[in-house]
């Protein structure tokens, strides 16, 4: 757990954080999911460790990460299906589905 802490063996280190009132134990998961503004990191597989310390949870994720992106993609038939709709110009129902997200409240934002 600690590395590089000379000759202590982990039986110590374990008896020396409950006597500083350090309780830790390891978390059976099998994925971790950041959510972040623009997107959200995956970790499977993690390794996880909860530390509490003076009544404060502390997380240690260790694991492969990866990055995904919540931009969704929109495609052509959907532009094409608020146009139909709304009658408006391409670049107008662009940008609302860029901002909603969602081809039924485009429509009615635009109608």
């Amino acid at each position: 757990m600690f590395g590089g802490l000379g000759g202590v063996n982990p039986a110590q280190m374990k008896a020396m954080m409950k006597q500083l009132g350090i309780k830790q134990e390891e978390v059976p998961a099998k994925r971790v999911i950041i959510e972040k503004e623009d997107g959200r990191i995956i970790i499977e597989d993690p390794k996880v460790i909860k530390m509490t310390m003076q009544g404060q949870d502390n997380w240690q994720i260790t694991g492969e990460a990866r990055e995904e992106s919540l931009e969704a993609e929109i495609s052509d038939d959907d532009v094409q299906l608020v146009i139909e709709k709304t009658g408006k110009s391409e670049s107008e129902v662009r940008r609302v589905l860029n901002e909603t997200k969602d081809i039924a409240e485009a429509i009615v934002r635009l109608s």
